[in-house]
């Protein structure tokens, strides 16, 4: 797999997509590490935007490895300051 870069998000307070980034050579991202930060989020995939209590819980301190669809991800906090870290690769 090849690095194409890093996210951090820091505004989760209400669903939110990734930008997911694409190498020089038109490269798309395929794969993604994803971790909160100081809260958990919660997350989907499916085309609905995940709530505060509805989806998928990702704990702080846990990670995620996500090679689907990655421009269908959403991303919410279950509670304030919660931070998402992203790699993304290709």
């Amino acid at each position: 797999m090849n690095p194409l870069g890093y996210q951090q998000i820091t505004s989760l307070s209400s669903s939110t997509a990734l930008t997911v980034p694409s190498d020089p050579e038109k490269q798309p991202a395929e794969k993604a590490i994803i971790s909160p930060e100081s809260q958990s989020v919660r997350w989907r995939d499916d085309g609905t935007a995940p709530t505060t209590t509805v989806g998928y819980l990702l704990t702080a301190g846990s990670e995620l490895e996500y090679d689907g669809d990655l421009s269908k991800l959403r991303f919410i906090e279950t509670a304030a300051s919660a931070k998402l870290n992203i790699c993304y690769y290709g």
